[in-house]
């Protein structure tokens, strides 16, 4: 038996890391896995392609991966070379029918195809969807309260009306891995971006997931004392949006997380997607990337 080489784990401790993998094989076989691939993860090439290995290797130990993609940046970009201006109210991109246009084009033209060709490349079977698939996401009009102030149109920034999850069954139940752009339809045919973490959140739901992850450039839900937090009950969740701890851009995640345990997803997980292999190293580690958020 040859040495193992410099900077390379030796037989015994790989074996070791398969058989701790054991467990969570076990249980999670058959499992549906909700992910939304976004930030940091989906503009790195390493990380694209740690990403994509992970998605492969669950579908190949049983699971059902279902993927949700965000594509803020590449849709700015594109907007950009178009000569479009890009404008903002509360973190949400006003959305006029040519902005549309290009994130529809983006998202579900470009990033999500990259993403299917990625997964495919590592041995994976994905098909690409947009929310105007199968009818698979129903939305309406996100609609702003203006508190003191009178409301702001937005434009076509949707929100989930209802899930059909008909078409991700099917795919599931052949095999294939569906990779899901965020983009849904109303009742009279208009088109509307949605907030990737939200579309997840509503999908894990309607399928009865047993995870729902969100990769983030962030490692994790920060307490008071500023560490990182490996695990959270809801219920302390909320106390800590109320106390102003979990603040800005993490308090729509924490709260698509608990929208999600609240429907009956079993677990949810916010990890650092900035580090290779997240996914994994969330599913099949006790020690995980990230905060797991539980109901109780």
């Amino acid at each position: 038996m040859s040495p193992a080489k410099k900077g390379e784990a030796n037989p015994a401790a790989k074996a070791k890391v398969l058989l701790e993998a054991l467990p969570y094989i076990q249980r999670f076989n058959g499992a549906t896995i909700v992910i939304k691939y976004g930030g940091h993860a989906m503009v790195d090439e390493a990380l694209q392609e740690s990403f994509a290995r992970d998605i492969v290797l669950l579908k190949y130990t049983g699971m059902n991966p279902v993927i949700v993609h965000g594509g803020g940046p590449q849709i700015g970009s594109m907007l950009k070379k178009l000569g479009i201006e890009s404008r903002f109210v509360r973190g949400m991109r006003v959305t006029d029918e040519a902005t549309m246009d290009v994130v529809e084009m983006v998202l579900v033209g470009k990033v999500n195809k990259a993403i299917v060709r990625m997964i495919n490349q590592h041995g994976g079977r994905a098909v690409g969807l947009s929310g105007k698939d199968g009818r698979l996401i129903r939305a309406h009009k996100l609609e702003l309260s203006g508190g003191d102030t009178a409301p702001e149109d937005i434009g076509l920034v949707g929100t989930v009306n209802r899930i059909d999850p008909s078409v991700i069954d099917a795919l599931d139940d052949t095999g294939y891995i569906p990779v899901i752009a965020p983009v849904g339809a109303d009742e009279q045919g208009f088109t509307y971006n949605i907030n990737a973490d939200l579309v997840a959140s509503h999908i894990a739901a309607a399928l009865g997931a047993e995870k729902l992850v969100l990769l983030t450039d962030v490692e994790g839900i920060r307490g008071a004392d500023g560490k990182v937090i490996a695990s959270i009950n809801s219920t302390r969740a909320g106390e800590l949006i109320a106390e102003g701890v979990i603040d800005g851009g993490m308090i729509p995640k924490v709260e698509c997380c608990l929208d999600a345990l609240a429907r009956g997803v079993g677990k949810t997980h916010i990890i650092d997607g900035r580090v290779e292999h997240a996914v994994l190293l969330e599913i099949f580690t006790p020690e995980g990337v990230g905060t797991q958020v539980v109901a109780k």
